[in-house]
């Protein structure tokens, strides 16, 4: 080592760790939105209703009482299904948008996310 020198050995770090905390605070507020955040999806026509949140859970399922009098369970099975893939999709979607920036950012500082 020169004489003299009372370097760290961490040349610019200090400056990087406080991007990344500022990163983590940002990405954790940027969730805690995703959770506040609602996508809804439908079936059959609007027949079945599933909304979901931005960090995927389902917060509601909404069948119109007309299809239960038709009596087929298959069908009304089928419908809450696609209507919850559906949301699912748009909740991930959702989620990808929002996270994206960060997941940028993280590429930038050489993480390979």
């Amino acid at each position: 080592m020169a004489k003299g020198y009372r370097g760290s050995g961490n040349i610019g770090g200090g400056n990087m760790m406080a991007q990344i905390a500022k990163l983590q605070e940002q990405m954790e507020q940027a969730q805690a939105e995703l959770a506040e955040k609602t996508v809804t999806e439908t079936a059959g026509g609007g027949a079945v209703q599933v909304t979901m949140t931005g960090d995927q859970h389902c917060t509601a399922v909404i069948i119109d009482p007309d299809l239960l009098a038709d009596g087929d369970v298959d069908l009304l099975q089928d419908m809450v299904l696609t209507a919850t893939n559906k949301a699912l999709d748009a909740s991930r979607k959702l989620s990808e948008d929002q996270m994206a920036p960060f997941t940028n950012m993280l590429s930038g500082f050489g993480m390979g996310i």
